[in-house]
């Protein structure tokens, strides 16, 4: 593994990076330089990282934080994982970018093994493609436009969903107050509450060209479909010959224990979208279309620059490899329901519950403190999400051990207490 120390050397040449005559010391210093060059949509950092390593990040004035978020779930294999690192460096150094006037084998490689893990066989009724992209959100943008290709004019999203922020997601997105600075927004979409199947089957018509909706909405608190749901959605959108488009962004490549959430409910969707954890901290994502949906988008009807080239895909193959190898959907269930157990046990007055699956856990709160815990808890060196008034979120790297779960739990009851009463 590459130590922080020949790092620093290797970066030396290059003004701006750690280990060059300018080191990376003083966030203080660094968060002002921010402030003046970088636009201003994601407020003003909490600290200047500097460096990883498993599932521990450093910042620029030298302290350590237990990373319970993973980069909002991306970092799959946590910070500076060997397989990831020597697999990029070494794809790098043999063919980093091609325009997509040509094919590369990683892209064909993971293609094929995201496919696989998807149980899409080659025979016709169960095929699939893949499109790459470099982002969720890009991903989501393709399933858009593989709806629009079946010439109906409606799609029906959740209430609290969260699909992304570029125009087309945004519509699918059903949080208003994100939604309205930007309108108008693509027409066509209709929000039913989430969960509620009666509210699901009033809505789909024959006009409806699909359905979206994501196994847990992450961005609305960790809220879980209940039993049967997606079943339901299956059912419904079938019968209407609708598609059911699944955004995975968030909950797949293992994020749940499972390859992908919505295995757990037996169903085959038309579209699945999955981005975050694939790439390890590689920009890459994908739109996979099953079936006829993957046959809706044609030549000249879509297109990407970067996504997946070479080396994001060889990161994806990676990343995938390591899940399997080091057998990470067992140790997300176990540590997942170890962390979700111990904050039962708790028994804290200002726990009101624990929702989630796997690694990705939203922790009730019986009063609106959730950003007074995330900032006393990164004071004390564990880095964690508001996702809601009253919720904190985890989604630590799938690589997380016990010990370092423990390490949370034991620090959780005087952080409570201290988010209550600051």
């Amino acid at each position: 593994m590459t130590t922080p120390a020949n790092t620093s050397a290797q970066l030396a040449e290059v003004p701006g990076l750690s280990g060059s005559t300018e080191s990376i010391t003083n966030g203080e210093a660094w968060t002002q330089r921010y402030g003046q060059v970088l636009m201003n949509t994601f407020g003003t950092p909490q600290r200047v990282l500097v460096r990883g390593e498993g599932c521990y990040v450093w910042d620029a004035d030298g302290r350590r934080y237990l990373d319970m978020l993973g980069g909002l779930a991306v970092n799959a294999l946590g910070h500076a994982h060997p397989l990831l690192v020597s697999t990029v460096t070494a794809q790098l150094a043999t063919l980093g970018h091609v325009s997509n006037f040509f094919a590369s084998a990683p892209q064909v490689a993971l293609a094929e093994r995201l496919l696989e893990l998807l149980d899409a066989g080659s025979d016709a009724s169960h095929a699939g493609k893949v499109f790459f992209t470099n982002s969720g959100t890009e991903a989501n943008e393709a399933a858009f436009k593989i709806a629009r290709r079946t010439g109906r004019p409606k799609i029906v999203a959740a209430e609290g969903g969260f699909h992304g922020r570029t125009m087309g997601a945004l519509a699918l997105t059903g949080k208003p107050s994100i939604r309205e600075p930007f309108e108008p927004m693509p027409a066509g979409v209709e929000h039913v509450p989430y969960g509620d199947v009666d509210a699901l089957r009033n809505a789909v018509d024959t006009h409806t060209a699909a359905v979206i909706l994501e196994p847990v909405q992450g961005e609305a608190g960790v809220r879980v479909a209940p039993p049967g749901y997606l079943a339901a959605a299956r059912e419904i959108t079938a019968n209407h010959g609708a598609l059911l488009i699944l955004d995975e962004v968030q909950t797949g490549i293992g994020r749940t224990g499972q390859w992908f959430a919505h295995h757990t409910a037996q169903i085959t969707p038309d579209v699945v979208t999955v981005a975050k954890g694939l790439g390890g901290g590689l920009p890459i994502g994908a739109c996979i279309g099953l079936g006829a949906a993957g046959d809706l988008l044609g030549p000249g009807s879509h297109g990407t620059t970067f996504g997946g080239n070479p080396v994001a895909a060889a990161a994806g193959l990676a990343v995938l490899h390591a899940i399997d190898r080091d057998g990470l959907l067992a140790n997300v269930r176990s540590v997942g329901r170890h962390l979700a157990d111990g904050v039962h046990r708790l028994k804290h007055p200002l726990i009101t519950g624990v929702r989630g699956s796997g690694l990705l856990l939203g922790i009730g709160l019986a009063e609106p403190v959730a950003p007074r815990f995330a900032a006393v808890a990164l004071e004390a060196g564990l880095i964690v999400n508001p996702v809601a008034p009253d919720t904190v979120r985890l989604a630590p790297p799938l690589i997380l051990t016990t010990a370092q779960a423990d390490e949370f739990l034991t620090a959780l009851p005087r952080l409570l207490d201290a988010a209550r009463e600051s």
